[in-house]
């Protein structure tokens, strides 16, 4: 029995019944993470606004949700392809609802020294690999300042069932691209949902990654957790796609661990949710590393679309360039919180942080933060934040040479995120988001 007085988190009502459910999947050690997850999350419980860190990201609507059990949903291939970047050529990885759909997947004819697979196949043939790594990125510990809020990191450990491994040994390079689908679809029932993605590249390894969150119907709560550790002179591409329903929340947390010379690129791409948040936290710990985070988001009607974003400059001679970018229309919410951390040893560190919003509408809203603080005192750390409309003279410039209203509006806003998405190299997958990206316009 728990021995923590759960009765008023409607996340925590079934947990005793969901966590049977989770230890078939993975080792006997995952229940070591789930339990020490739960103790943390459970000291809190669900943030207010009254929390600093969740001020603008309301999840009230969420208060008489119970934490149902998920399973048991199939999904066809002609759903998953219907998706818009369902068709993608890669080595792929779907889990519907959490559970793992080895129908839908392909992941099989990997060159020597590439895995990719569940979390549970992962522990069987790398259980070190996996051990050292899995709950041990995704941690504020040892870190400068406390602004950030772990408690959906923790609710995740503590529902800590089947999930995504990518292991890339030393000088190897996986030329096809890794597609990791989480799709979620609620029937009878709202439910919340952990999906879980490990990323291990060695010295000089090389790969790119697509992690796609797919909403098909319903209500229900995403957390996913996802943890990269990039030895020194790896090089990781990870583009990110989220687009859940319209009723459901999103609410993910993204951790890098980077040594020496690596270079960790993320596209973070939003479309989804009727209140979505991303945090992307990197901790640089070798020299000469760089970081690249990329932003796009769209918000119409009522939609919030909050970026949280965290670098830690821990050693000297590191670079980061750092560019977000929302469109809101209707009564769409944006938020974004840059936070950039310069430890005393960083000395020559490049910094750089860049967010800007368009206002398609007078009710959308967008508020930004950029947070700086630097411990050394000799950097180069700049940022900026711009918040604006389209402009009159591109837009009559168009519609003096026929082209409708709409359409004019949506080259233009396409023109605007075109900056981020031409940053992702998976062609297929680009093509497939800016496809997305003019419908949501539409």
């Amino acid at each position: 029995m728990l021995d923590i007085k759960i009765a008023n988190d409607p996340l925590l009502l079934d947990y005793e019944d969901r966590v049977r459910v989770n230890a078939v999947n993975g080792p006997e050690w995952f229940s070591e993470i789930r339990s020490k997850g739960f103790r943390a999350y459970s000291e809190f419980g669900v943030p207010t606004i009254r929390d600093e860190e969740f001020k603008y990201f309301p999840l009230n609507g969420i208060s008489d949700w119970k934490l149902g059990h998920p399973y048991g949903v199939t999904l066809t291939r002609e759903a998953l392809e219907a998706t818009g970047v369902g068709k993608i050529d890669a080595v792929t990885l779907v889990f519907i609802n959490g559970e793992f759909s080895p129908e839908l997947s392909s992941y099989d004819a990997l060159p020597e020294g590439v895995f990719v697979g569940t979390l549970a196949e992962g522990a069987e043939g790398f259980e070190q690999v996996v051990k050292d790594n899995l709950a041990q990125i995704a941690t504020y510990q040892g870190k400068l300042g406390s602004t950030n809020d772990p408690r959906f990191v923790e609710l995740n450990n503590a529902l800590l069932s089947e999930g995504a491994f990518v292991y890339i040994q030393k000088n190897q390079t996986l030329e096809r691209p890794i597609h990791v689908v989480f799709v979620n679809r609620a029937e009878e029932k709202r439910f919340t949902v952990a999906p879980r993605l490990l990323v291990v590249l060695e010295e000089n390894a090389e790969a790119k990654l697509l992690e796609s969150h797919i909403g098909l119907g319903g209500d229900y709560l995403s957390i996913p957790v996802a943890e990269v550790r990039l030895a020194a002179s790896a090089r990781f591409e990870h583009d990110r796609f989220q687009q859940e329903t319209l009723s459901a929340y999103h609410i993910s947390n993204t951790f890098v661990h980077q040594e020496g010379k690596s270079v960790y690129t993320s596209n973070n791409v939003n479309f989804g949710g009727k209140s979505a948040r991303n945090d992307v936290n990197a901790y640089v710990n070798g020299e000469y590393a760089e970081t690249l985070l990329n932003g796009a988001n769209v918000a119409t009607g009522d939609q919030v679309l909050d970026n949280h974003t965290r670098i830690d400059h821990a050693l000297p001679n590191c670079q980061s360039f750092e560019i977000y970018k929302s469109i809101l229309k209707d009564n769409g919410v944006g938020v974004f919180n840059g936070k950039i951390f310069v430890y005393e040893d960083a000395q020559k560190t490049d910094a750089k942080q860049t967010n800007q919003a368009i206002l398609l509408s007078p009710t959308a809203t967008m508020n930004t933060k950029p947070q700086l603080e630097i411990f050394a005192d000799d950097v180069k750390c700049t940022h900026g934040a711009t918040i604006g409309q389209l402009r009159d003279d591109a837009m009559f410039y168009l519609r003096a040479r026929g082209v409708p209203k709409a359409q004019a509006e949506a080259i233009l806003v396409y023109a605007f995120a075109a900056e981020v998405l031409d940053k992702v190299t998976i062609e297929e997958a680009k093509s497939a988001l800016e496809a997305v990206l003019f419908e949501k316009l539409a």
